[in-house]
């Protein structure tokens, strides 16, 4: 059973836009989905920055019971917003003000502050960047690394069904894309952290969670896990050339 919403929900199938995606699926709300197509740079038009004037994915758009049209940015104000306003029998959430409510937003926190950022960095000085910067390689994905081991070591004493408590939160929820993202981002793979790999796993078999994180198609990370050094390499040639022509640009603006 679905919940219908005046939502439209501006993404892509990136770590950020998934946690949106995995989100609204699992709190069974009815959305409208428009992809942007970042290789073509539509995040960086007139009428998207209208809605986040960072030019960035994913974005939303929503209605208040009024018919004030909401336009909220940053993934994890996105999480935010939906616990607050449809989660009203915390499905994803505790009550607000609980101990488990603040102990859900300091890992959605450290996500948004740490794993995100390093293994953004990681993923682009391995994958993405023009020529080699070894040093600048080992430096993010060793970061990585040990914020990995961060989240093994909890999952380890708490258990590795949730990291909050007994139920789903949206610190799994935001957690999740990035960390299907280690191998592309430089690193051996999930199986390096065995408690994360049961986490990680286990989600997956969330019927919300695995539509939620195979839109708007297959999940490139998933495949990316099976994929050798010069196949991953070979996949991101475009984006290599696509940044590149984008710091040109920024620069020049």
């Amino acid at each position: 059973m679905t919940t219908k919403t005046n939502i439209t929900a501006y993404s892509e199938g990136t770590p950020n836009g998934l946690k949106i995606h995995i989100a609204l699926e699992e709190l069974g709300l009815e959305y409208k989905l428009v992809p942007i197509d970042i290789f073509k740079n539509e995040q960086k038009e007139p009428w998207f920055t209208d809605i986040n004037p960072n030019g960035r994915i994913p974005a939303i758009t929503d209605k208040t019971a009024d018919g004030v049209e909401l336009k909220i940015f940053e993934s994890g104000a996105i999480l935010e917003y939906l616990v607050a306003t449809y989660d009203k029998h915390h499905l994803i959430s505790y009550p607000y003000g609980s101990q488990e409510h603040w102990e859900t937003i300091s890992w959605l926190m450290w996500q948004m502050g740490g794993l995100g950022p390093m293994l953004g960095q990681s993923n682009f000085f391995t994958r993405s960047a023009v020529g080699v910067h070894q040093y600048s390689i080992d430096r993010f994905v060793n970061e990585s690394r040990r914020l990995l081991r961060v989240l093994d070591g909890h999952l380890e004493k708490k258990g590795p069904s949730f990291l909050v408590g007994d139920r789903l939160t949206i610190a799994d929820i935001a957690i999740w894309p990035w960390v299907s993202a280690t191998r592309y981002a430089g690193l051996r793979g999930i199986e390096e952290f065995p408690n994360v790999s049961k986490w990680f796993w286990g989600l997956l078999e969330r019927p919300g969670f695995q539509k939620g994180a195979n839109i708007p198609g297959p999940n490139k990370y998933l495949a990316a896990n099976k994929m050798t050094d010069e196949e991953m390499n070979k996949i991101s040639e475009p984006t290599v050339k696509w940044i590149a022509e984008n710091m040109k640009r920024d620069a020049e603006a």
